[in-house]
């Protein structure tokens, strides 16, 4: 598996999916359901993982299985995905966040 192109691919669906609910946010006026569009981002972004791994045809529960044996704890592709990535949806959901409050 291409974790970095996966990564990559993983940024730009979450890009598009931040923009989709961003527009969302115009016809929202309850600040409560506001804040409820992060939890639907981090939903999406699971989602996202999701999919993309069928697509790969990636079983997430499966050992990562490195080049380099190492006497580290053997990992999922699914902790392996998250812990590659999850700096992204930090990024992502920090500036929808911005953006609700804002509004």
């Amino acid at each position: 598996m291409d974790i970095e192109g996966f990564r990559a691919e993983l940024e730009t669906r979450l890009i598009i999916e931040k923009d989709y609910i961003i527009q969302e946010l115009s016809s929202i006026h309850n600040d409560r359901e506001k804040l409820e569009l992060l939890g639907k981002f981090n939903e999406k972004y699971k989602e996202l993982i999701k999919r993309m791994a069928n697509e790969e045809g990636i079983d997430l529960n499966e050992l990562y299985q490195t080049e380099v044996s190492s006497n580290s704890e053997n990992l999922s592709y699914e902790q392996i995905i998250l812990g590659k990535t999850m700096n992204i949806y930090d990024k992502l959901v920090d500036e929808l966040y911005e953006e609700i409050t804002q509004i």
